[in-house]
Protein backbone atom coordinates (compact mmCIF):
# COMPACT_ATOMS: atom_id res chain seq x y z
CA UNK A 1 0.00 0.00 0.00
CA UNK A 2 1.23 3.62 -1.12
CA UNK A 3 1.17 6.43 1.35
CA UNK A 4 -1.29 9.22 0.68
CA UNK A 5 1.01 11.34 1.97
CA UNK A 6 4.59 11.45 2.30
CA UNK A 7 7.49 13.75 2.75
CA UNK A 8 10.89 12.68 2.04
CA UNK A 9 14.41 14.74 3.36
CA UNK A 10 12.66 17.79 4.38
CA UNK A 11 14.85 20.30 5.73
CA UNK A 12 13.67 23.86 6.94
CA UNK A 13 16.67 26.42 8.42
CA UNK A 14 15.80 29.42 10.43
CA UNK A 15 19.10 31.36 10.01
CA UNK A 16 21.16 29.12 12.12
CA UNK A 17 18.70 26.69 13.97
CA UNK A 18 18.07 23.44 11.29
CA UNK A 19 14.06 22.77 12.30
CA UNK A 20 14.18 19.75 10.23
CA UNK A 21 17.04 17.67 9.28
CA UNK A 22 16.69 15.79 6.05
CA UNK A 23 13.51 14.39 7.64
CA UNK A 24 11.17 11.61 6.37
CA UNK A 25 7.02 11.19 6.73
CA UNK A 26 4.36 8.98 5.56
CA UNK A 27 1.19 8.82 6.18
CA UNK A 28 -1.12 5.57 5.10
CA UNK A 29 -4.59 6.04 3.80
CA UNK A 30 -7.60 5.48 6.73
CA UNK A 31 -4.86 5.42 9.61
CA UNK A 32 -4.73 7.73 12.09
CA UNK A 33 -0.92 8.46 12.98
CA UNK A 34 0.00 10.17 15.88
CA UNK A 35 3.15 12.39 16.00
CA UNK A 36 4.96 12.60 19.12
CA UNK A 37 8.17 14.60 20.23
CA UNK A 38 9.73 17.20 22.77
CA UNK A 39 9.52 20.62 22.66
CA UNK A 40 11.89 21.89 20.27
CA UNK A 41 11.81 18.36 18.15
CA UNK A 42 10.64 19.92 14.97
CA UNK A 43 7.20 18.56 15.17
CA UNK A 44 5.53 22.37 14.66
CA UNK A 45 7.71 23.03 11.83
CA UNK A 46 6.91 19.14 9.86
CA UNK A 47 3.41 19.75 10.55
CA UNK A 48 3.82 23.47 8.90
CA UNK A 49 5.83 22.10 5.72
CA UNK A 50 2.86 19.75 5.26
CA UNK A 51 -0.40 22.14 5.81
CA UNK A 52 1.37 24.90 4.12
CA UNK A 53 2.36 27.38 6.60
CA UNK A 54 6.25 27.13 5.75
CA UNK A 55 7.74 26.21 2.10
CA UNK A 56 10.67 23.73 3.10
CA UNK A 57 14.32 24.28 1.97
CA UNK A 58 15.03 21.13 0.44
CA UNK A 59 13.03 17.60 0.34
CA UNK A 60 9.83 16.97 -1.49
CA UNK A 61 6.19 16.30 -0.12
CA UNK A 62 4.05 13.60 -2.22
CA UNK A 63 -0.09 13.03 -2.05
CA UNK A 64 -1.25 10.90 -3.86
CA UNK A 65 2.25 10.36 -5.36
CA UNK A 66 2.14 13.11 -6.81
CA UNK A 67 5.01 16.26 -5.87
CA UNK A 68 2.65 19.03 -4.13
CA UNK A 69 4.38 22.64 -3.22
CA UNK A 70 1.99 24.79 -1.20
CA UNK A 71 2.81 28.78 -0.84
CA UNK A 72 0.19 28.53 1.91
CA UNK A 73 -2.09 27.00 3.85
CA UNK A 74 -5.10 28.23 1.24
CA UNK A 75 -3.04 25.90 -1.09
CA UNK A 76 -3.30 23.13 0.78
CA UNK A 77 -6.95 22.82 1.69
CA UNK A 78 -8.23 23.13 -1.42
CA UNK A 79 -6.03 19.90 -2.13
CA UNK A 80 -7.88 18.39 0.43
CA UNK A 81 -5.60 18.91 3.77
CA UNK A 82 -7.38 20.53 6.32
CA UNK A 83 -5.78 20.88 9.94
CA UNK A 84 -7.46 21.97 13.03
CA UNK A 85 -5.20 24.39 15.21
CA UNK A 86 -4.54 24.37 19.06
CA UNK A 87 -5.85 27.93 18.64
CA UNK A 88 -8.81 26.66 17.02
CA UNK A 89 -8.66 29.59 14.64
CA UNK A 90 -12.22 30.62 15.14
CA UNK A 91 -13.90 34.01 15.30
CA UNK A 92 -15.86 33.69 18.84
CA UNK A 93 -18.83 35.79 17.83
CA UNK A 94 -19.93 34.39 14.58
CA UNK A 95 -22.56 31.98 14.19
CA UNK A 96 -21.70 27.91 13.84
CA UNK A 97 -22.49 27.93 10.58
CA UNK A 98 -20.73 30.76 9.59
CA UNK A 99 -17.50 29.65 11.34
CA UNK A 100 -17.97 26.08 9.54
CA UNK A 101 -17.82 28.16 6.19
CA UNK A 102 -15.08 30.62 6.96
CA UNK A 103 -13.49 31.54 3.37
CA UNK A 104 -15.45 29.33 1.78
CA UNK A 105 -19.27 30.98 2.19
CA UNK A 106 -21.44 29.76 -0.57
CA UNK A 107 -23.32 32.30 -2.75
CA UNK A 108 -26.80 32.53 -3.62
CA UNK A 109 -27.60 30.46 -6.65
CA UNK A 110 -27.59 33.20 -10.12
CA UNK A 111 -27.47 37.05 -10.43
CA UNK A 112 -28.30 37.18 -6.33
CA UNK A 113 -25.00 35.30 -5.66
CA UNK A 114 -22.80 35.95 -8.59
CA UNK A 115 -23.50 40.14 -8.26
CA UNK A 116 -24.83 40.66 -5.66
CA UNK A 117 -22.72 38.14 -3.53
CA UNK A 118 -25.89 37.35 -1.46
CA UNK A 119 -24.93 34.65 1.10
CA UNK A 120 -27.23 31.43 0.84
CA UNK A 121 -27.81 31.09 4.44
CA UNK A 122 -30.41 28.33 4.41
CA UNK A 123 -27.74 26.04 2.14
CA UNK A 124 -24.82 26.62 4.43
CA UNK A 125 -27.12 26.17 7.76
CA UNK A 126 -28.35 23.03 6.17
CA UNK A 127 -24.64 21.54 5.47
CA UNK A 128 -23.41 22.66 9.07
CA UNK A 129 -26.54 20.59 10.24
CA UNK A 130 -25.98 17.40 8.42
CA UNK A 131 -21.96 17.50 9.49
CA UNK A 132 -22.65 18.39 13.50
CA UNK A 133 -25.58 15.65 12.98
CA UNK A 134 -23.04 12.81 11.32
CA UNK A 135 -20.74 13.32 14.41
CA UNK A 136 -23.30 13.53 16.66
CA UNK A 137 -22.82 16.50 17.67
CA UNK A 138 -26.16 17.64 17.95
CA UNK A 139 -26.12 18.83 21.58
CA UNK A 140 -25.41 21.61 19.53
CA UNK A 141 -29.20 22.79 19.06
CA UNK A 142 -28.77 25.76 16.91
CA UNK A 143 -26.73 26.37 13.94
CA UNK A 144 -26.93 29.93 14.51
CA UNK A 145 -25.71 30.22 18.19
CA UNK A 146 -22.29 32.38 18.64
CA UNK A 147 -19.45 30.37 18.84
CA UNK A 148 -18.62 31.78 21.89
CA UNK A 149 -21.62 30.34 23.49
CA UNK A 150 -20.27 26.98 23.18
CA UNK A 151 -17.83 24.68 25.62
CA UNK A 152 -14.49 24.28 24.94
CA UNK A 153 -15.21 20.57 23.57
CA UNK A 154 -18.16 21.97 21.53
CA UNK A 155 -16.12 24.12 19.95
CA UNK A 156 -13.35 21.80 19.25
CA UNK A 157 -16.58 19.27 17.80
CA UNK A 158 -17.64 22.48 15.54
CA UNK A 159 -13.19 22.72 14.16
CA UNK A 160 -13.31 18.59 13.59
CA UNK A 161 -16.55 18.60 11.93
CA UNK A 162 -15.29 21.37 9.64
CA UNK A 163 -12.09 19.90 8.64
CA UNK A 164 -13.95 16.49 8.23
CA UNK A 165 -16.62 18.68 6.09
CA UNK A 166 -14.06 19.93 3.76
CA UNK A 167 -10.78 17.73 4.13
CA UNK A 168 -10.95 15.36 0.87
CA UNK A 169 -7.79 13.82 1.86
CA UNK A 170 -6.03 14.37 5.15
CA UNK A 171 -7.07 15.85 8.47
CA UNK A 172 -4.57 17.04 10.78
CA UNK A 173 -5.19 17.68 14.45
CA UNK A 174 -2.82 19.84 16.01
CA UNK A 175 -3.39 19.07 20.62
CA UNK A 176 -7.39 18.42 19.97
CA UNK A 177 -7.57 17.95 23.71
CA UNK A 178 -5.23 20.16 25.28
CA UNK A 179 -7.53 22.22 26.62
CA UNK A 180 -10.27 20.21 27.38
CA UNK A 181 -11.41 18.49 30.72
CA UNK A 182 -11.65 14.50 30.67
CA UNK A 183 -15.26 14.37 29.72
CA UNK A 184 -14.76 16.67 26.69
CA UNK A 185 -11.44 15.07 25.89
CA UNK A 186 -13.36 11.46 25.37
CA UNK A 187 -16.00 13.46 22.77
CA UNK A 188 -13.26 14.68 20.91
CA UNK A 189 -11.11 11.42 20.99
CA UNK A 190 -14.83 9.24 19.52
CA UNK A 191 -15.24 12.35 16.81
CA UNK A 192 -11.62 11.42 15.77
CA UNK A 193 -12.56 7.95 15.44
CA UNK A 194 -15.68 8.79 13.63
CA UNK A 195 -13.45 11.01 10.98
CA UNK A 196 -11.40 7.58 10.71
CA UNK A 197 -14.25 5.74 9.95
CA UNK A 198 -15.45 8.33 7.03
CA UNK A 199 -12.26 6.85 5.93
CA UNK A 200 -10.20 9.91 6.43
CA UNK A 201 -6.59 9.51 7.59
CA UNK A 202 -5.47 12.10 10.86
CA UNK A 203 -2.38 12.96 11.94
CA UNK A 204 -3.02 13.49 15.22
CA UNK A 205 -0.54 15.60 17.03
CA UNK A 206 -0.17 15.53 21.18
CA UNK A 207 1.47 15.37 24.41
CA UNK A 208 -1.14 13.25 26.01
CA UNK A 209 0.30 9.68 25.88
CA UNK A 210 -2.69 7.98 27.17
CA UNK A 211 -4.72 9.80 24.28
CA UNK A 212 -1.93 8.55 21.35
CA UNK A 213 -1.54 5.09 22.94
CA UNK A 214 -5.45 4.87 22.35
CA UNK A 215 -6.35 6.14 19.10
CA UNK A 216 -3.32 5.96 16.99
CA UNK A 217 -2.44 2.98 14.53
CA UNK A 218 1.06 4.38 14.46
CA UNK A 219 3.43 6.04 16.45
CA UNK A 220 5.90 8.83 14.62
CA UNK A 221 8.31 9.68 17.11
CA UNK A 222 10.33 12.88 16.13
CA UNK A 223 13.63 14.02 17.61
CA UNK A 224 16.03 15.96 16.52
CA UNK A 225 14.36 17.66 13.74
CA UNK A 226 13.93 14.12 12.46
CA UNK A 227 11.82 11.24 12.48
CA UNK A 228 13.35 8.54 15.14
CA UNK A 229 10.91 5.55 14.80
CA UNK A 230 7.61 4.72 14.14
CA UNK A 231 6.50 2.72 16.76
CA UNK A 232 3.07 0.20 17.06
CA UNK A 233 1.47 1.35 20.24
CA UNK A 234 0.34 -2.19 20.73
CA UNK A 235 4.13 -3.27 20.97
CA UNK A 236 5.39 -0.69 22.83
CA UNK A 237 4.48 1.06 26.32
CA UNK A 238 4.43 4.94 26.91
CA UNK A 239 7.78 4.59 29.22
CA UNK A 240 9.07 3.32 25.78
CA UNK A 241 7.95 6.42 23.85
CA UNK A 242 8.95 8.58 26.18
CA UNK A 243 12.26 7.80 26.37
CA UNK A 244 12.81 7.73 22.58
CA UNK A 245 11.37 10.68 22.58
CA UNK A 246 13.55 12.52 25.33
CA UNK A 247 16.97 10.78 24.39
CA UNK A 248 16.67 8.29 27.27
CA UNK A 249 16.94 4.65 24.81
CA UNK A 250 17.28 4.24 21.92
CA UNK A 251 15.18 2.57 19.19
CA UNK A 252 16.05 -1.00 18.20
CA UNK A 253 15.03 0.28 14.30
CA UNK A 254 16.14 4.03 14.00
CA UNK A 255 14.76 5.20 10.51
CA UNK A 256 16.63 6.47 7.55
Amino acid sequence: MEPILKGTGLVKRYGRVTALDHCDFDLYPGEILAVIGDNGAGKSTLIKAISGAVTPDEGEILLEGKPIRFANPIEARQAGIETVYQTLAMSPALSIADNLFMGRELRKPGIMGSVFRQLDRPAMEKFAREKLNELGLMTIQNINQAVETLSGGQRQGVAVARAAAFGSKVVIMDEPTAALGVKESRRVLELIQDVKKRGLPIILISHNMPHVFEVADRIHVHRLGKRLCVIDPKKHTMSDAVAYMTGAKVPDEVMA
